[in-house]
């Protein structure tokens, strides 16, 4: 039996001192929802913004729809409250950013273990790459990394190329990385929201690199994530496929059968069955807030 899968392949960002937006998170086809009191939010607009997002949370009117809170990093002046509150209102996920090593995850895990929360690290940080394998080794209530790209490029001193050359080393190690400890793992925003092509050429390229996902800063971005990060029709046929030739009784001791006039090995069917549950928990997923 594989793994329950959660879908992921839409992770919106939304604005936590906005109330419209929190509103209009709840109509949108997003498998997932980052509302945000970092990086989105005025300095004098935090207060306002962590008590509004913690009444939406509370209120669990977002659906099927994963909820994470992004606070502020527990080095700032609104990190604890924001911290607090967030627990307090109980979404799926807390969102860590600036987590550079696994020290920065400690204080964040010892106050929401037990509570049915996940923690999510930001991995946007030259010392996060640096520091990659030990981050996601930290254990505890730790689950999935969401990479700052944005931030990572202005650390680097670099500049913003379409194919994301000067990335690559970065994003497949993190992609390693979180592979290697069970952690899922989402790619960073793109930020021209009116260049769809390039946006569907960078999702494409993320789903090469293994990312379950990719972050959104608007919602005319979730159709094309959506249609890129599901398996297609035709993969989901060909991965029943696999399936069934494994199950075969003459096949159950193989570890490798001819297949449609190829070879393919035990490992194929193991990662068939990963296609199947994720198209089936994308199935259940729109299927319950449609």
């Amino acid at each position: 039996m594989h793994a329950a899968i959660r879908p992921r392949r839409s992770v919106l960002y939304m604005p936590g001192s906005n109330a419209r937006a929190l509103e209009k998170a709840r109509t949108l086809p997003a498998d997932a929802l980052i509302l945000d009191l970092e990086d989105a939010v005025a300095p004098d607009a935090k207060e306002q913004a962590r008590i509004q997002v913690g009444e939406a949370v509370r209120a669990r009117a977002f659906g099927s729809r994963e909820v994470v809170i992004r606070i502020n990093a527990l080095s700032t002046e609104w990190g604890n409250a924001d911290l607090t509150a967030a627990t307090e209102s109980r979404p799926d996920a807390i969102l860590l950013p600036k987590v550079s090593r696994a020290d920065d995850l400690r204080q964040a895990d010892a106050r929401i273990s037990g509570r049915g929360i996940a923690l999510w690290a930001m991995i946007e940080t030259p010392l996060a790459i640096l520091n990659i394998a030990s981050i996601a080794n930290a254990g505890g209530v730790l689950a999935c990394f969401v990479m700052g790209t944005n931030d990572l490029v202005k650390d680097m001193r670099g500049q913003h190329t379409p194919r994301r050359e000067n990335l690559a080393p970065a994003l497949a190690l993190a992609v390693t990385a979180a592979r290697a400890n069970g952690l899922a793992i989402i790619d960073g925003v793109y930020n021209d929201i009116a260049d769809l092509d390039g946006f569907r050429a960078a999702c494409f390229q993320a789903r090469a690199f293994g990312f379950d996902g990719k972050t959104l800063i608007h919602p005319s971005q979730l159709a094309i994530c959506n249609e890129v990060f599901a398996p297609a029709r035709d993969e989901v046929e060909a991965a029943r496929k696999i399936i069934a030739a494994f199950e075969r009784p003459e096949n159950s001791g193989k570890g490798a059968i001819a297949l449609d006039g190829r070879m393919v090995e035990r490992l194929h069917a193991e990662s068939a069955r990963g296609t199947v549950a994720l198209a089936e928990a994308i199935a259940t997923r729109e299927n319950s807030d449609s």
